[in-house]
């Protein structure tokens, strides 16, 4: 039996994180092993306890969870997969985050199965959570380039493939599946896309395809 997926929880509303824990705890293959009330006391409890992912609510005391993703990303040599927690999708500071490093956002009136399935397909990290809410983040915010950069010319006819799979949300598997190749192929072109394009993994990935007007929001 594999180990659990451990998570700490950052977020200043105690009822918010006693609601995440009491979901979270249930599930047999996952374990709450810390909470923090503020965005520098996240960084603080993952740097002690060392998850697998982090659920962080974008908005609290002292720094926010924007600051407490990039100091989280920059200081740990094996950082855990960030969630950002908001209330509204939309907001500017949920791309923001994503830009930081976040692995994903999870809505705080999501359901328990939702938020179940999210902490699950982020720990396995090889899908984007919600594709079609990224794609309108990216819609609102990406900023307007005038030019494409550099890396987009460096990308093989089979890596640009591999990356506009990546962001309608297929997993390995899928993208292996749907170009007819093994899933190690397909685990080595994303690890190629990510590399080229600078990128921690794969929800950066797709964040710059979008900035860069390699793939256009729909």
């Amino acid at each position: 039996m594999s180990a659990a997926v451990r998570v700490v929880i950052a977020d200043d509303e105690h009822m918010v994180r006693t609601a995440l824990r009491v979901i979270l705890d249930a599930e047999p293959d996952m374990e709450v092993v810390g909470e923090a009330t503020t965005g520098a006391q996240a960084v603080s409890v993952v740097r002690d306890r060392l998850p697998d992912v982090v659920l962080m609510d974008v908005r609290m005391p002292e720094i926010d969870g924007i600051r407490a993703t990039e100091q989280i990303l920059a200081t740990l040599a094996s950082p855990p997969r960030i969630v950002v927690v908001t209330t509204f999708e939309n907001d500017s500071y949920v791309y923001d985050a994503l830009r930081a490093g976040a692995a994903g956002f999870l809505l705080k009136r999501a359901a328990a199965e939702e938020l179940i399935q999210a902490v699950r397909l982020v720990a396995r990290s090889d899908s984007l959570l919600f594709p079609a809410q990224v794609r309108d983040l990216a819609a609102r915010h990406a900023p307007a380039r005038a030019a494409a950069p550099a890396w987009t010319a460096r990308l093989t006819e089979r890596e640009a493939e591999v990356l506009r799979l990546m962001t309608t949300g297929l997993t390995n598997a899928e993208i292996a599946a749907r170009m007819g190749v093994g899933p190690a192929t397909v685990k080595t072109h994303v690890a190629s896309v990510l590399a080229k394009t600078g990128t921690r993994d794969r929800t950066q990935a797709v964040i710059a395809a979008y900035e860069s007007g390699f793939v256009r929001p729909r």
